[in-house]
Order: structure tokens, then C-alpha cells, then sequence
């Protein structure tokens, strides 16, 4: 009954990182196409735009991570998933950072 239990717990456990990675993939691909298309048009708001779709990718993909902690089984693997969740927060930190810095300068370029 327990190992019945803990493959159905495992399979939705998997089930929501898939949806979560997917997520994050789909995010990402929309947002490089817009932006792409921006830019064609010359957009001047076109950085805020990317950097805010790539944030809310890498959210979704974090997501994914941290629910793949609870499956893990070994110290080897958890230590690698601990540095892949490191590296995506401090890349998400840097562009919540860019996107601040990028919302400023529009501000002074664009006062009201």
C-alpha cells in the first residue's frame, strides 16, 4: 500500500514539473517573439518587456525545481540541484535588478 502510495505521489510530482517547465518554456517562447517583433517596430520599451518574460520564465522554471527536490533520492543529486536552483534565483535577482534600473530610466526619459 505504501509503495503504491509513494508511485502515485512520484507520478504527480512529475506530472507538475512538467507543467511547470512547460510553462516556463512557453512563457519564454512568447516572449522572445514578441520582442522580436518589437524590436522590429522599434519599441523603446522593448528591454522592460523581454526582461519581465524572461523573469516570470525562470520563476516557472524554479518552481519546477523545487518540486523535483522532493523526489530526489541521492545527496549527489540534490547537491546538483541545489547549485541549479542557486544559479536561477541569482539570475532572477539580476534581472528583477535590470528590470528596476530599466522602469528608472524610462521614468526619467518619459516623466508622468
Amino acid at each position: 500500500m505504501y509503495n503504491m502510495l509513494e508511485s502515485v505521489f512520484e507520478q504527480i510530482v512529475n506530472y507538475a514539473i512538467l507543467l511547470s517547465e512547460f510553462a516556463g518554456v512557453t512563457v519564454l517562447v512568447i516572449t522572445l517573439v514578441k520582442s522580436f517583433l518589437g524590436w522590429a517596430r522599434k519599441n523603446p520599451g522593448i528591454r522592460l518587456a523581454l526582461a519581465q518574460g524572461i523573469a516570470l520564465s525562470l520563476e516557472f522554471k524554479l518552481g519546477g525545481e523545487v518540486l523535483r527536490t522532493v523526489i530526489v533520492r541521492e545527496w549527489s543529486e540534490l547537491i546538483i540541484l541545489g547549485a541549479i536552483i542557486v544559479l536561477r534565483g541569482a539570475l532572477t535577482f539580476l534581472i528583477h535588478w535590470e528590470i528596476k534600473n530599466e522602469k528608472k530610466d524610462a521614468q526619467i526619459q518619459h516623466p508622468g
